[in-house]
């Protein structure tokens, strides 16, 4: 199993150095991944659906951004969006961004992608929040042709490239593409054309979320595909626990067949970046080492 952190993206702040401290601190711990949510800009107020509670008053780093800026101060760390909210942005534009990104970090990029609940980002980026399942679908064959052929011509419902190219092209090719997914037909999705999934971090380990595995699982299969060679990504809160409790749910979650779990330290009442890298800290000593 992998062991990662979340990018405490909301509370950090704006201090390059204090980002640098936290990421190199986060990789000199031993863990594995990085993760970074995203959103680009938000709204005056919280919207209803889904219950999400960010807005404006929420910071919020542009992770591919960010990411450059992680790639020249780490040397081991994976990179991982979780997740980039990728049809409210253009196609080529995304894998342009990514190649450039993981060149710069020698293939340290997992590039996880989702559908986004906020309609109001939608509008402010000028793309359609009605057809963006449709759209994201068409957008992950364009990524990884763009990925992997020199020259792509394509003719799409969404898209069309004509006899185009990236110019460096990814260390990785294809880089690797998950899926976060929460609703049943979203987590079929990953399982039919993710190279994993990104579980919603409100998801504990249980009941539900072995469910939710094996649709996961199932679609997989459906697809004619092999669900030991797709990796699923949970998320462990750590507000209200002990080191000992979170290296507990880290267990469910292997027991349940995740192959990657995230730490996450946001809205556990730590009141500086110094409390996050302590945090992470404290529980990478709970978890066993590789």
């Amino acid at each position: 199993m992998r062991f990662g952190v979340a990018f405490p993206t909301t509370e950090i702040g704006t201090d390059p150095a204090i980002i640098r401290d936290f990421v190199q601190a986060a990789e000199a711990l031993g863990y594995d991944h990085l993760t970074c949510i995203d959103h680009v800009v938000g709204a005056g107020t919280a919207a209803g659906e889904w219950q999400a509670h960010y807005t404006r008053a929420n910071m919020f780093h542009e992770v591919l951004v960010l990411f450059g800026f992680i790639a020249a101060v780490t040397r081991r760390i994976a990179l991982t969006s979780a997740i980039l909210i990728l049809p409210q942005r253009q196609t080529a534009l995304v894998a342009k961004q990514a190649a450039e990104i993981d060149v710069l970090s020698q293939g340290r990029l997992r590039l996880g992608v989702g559908l986004g609940w906020n309609s109001v980002e939608f509008e402010a980026l000028n793309e359609s929040f009605a057809n963006r399942a449709r759209r994201l679908e068409e957008q992950v064959a364009v990524l990884r042709l763009l990925w992997t052929q020199d020259l792509v011509t394509y003719n799409g419902a969404f898209h069309r490239l004509t006899d185009v190219g990236l110019n460096p092209a990814p260390v990785q090719r294809p880089i690797p593409l998950w899926l976060g997914a929460f609703e049943p037909k979203a987590v079929q999705r990953a399982g039919r054309i993710a190279d994993g999934w990104i579980i919603n971090p409100r998801i504990g380990p249980g009941n539900a979320a072995g469910d939710a595995i094996a649709t996961f699982q199932e679609a997989a299969r459906g697809a004619g595909r092999d669900p030991d060679r797709l990796g699923i990504d949970a998320t462990v809160h750590i507000a209200g626990k002990s080191p000992g409790q979170c290296a507990a749910e880290v267990e469910a979650w292997r027991k349940l067949g995740a192959s990657h779990v995230t730490i996450r330290t946001m809205e556990a009442g730590l009141a500086s970046p110094q409390q996050h890298i302590d945090a992470i800290g404290k529980i990478r000593a709970a978890l066993p080492r590789n």
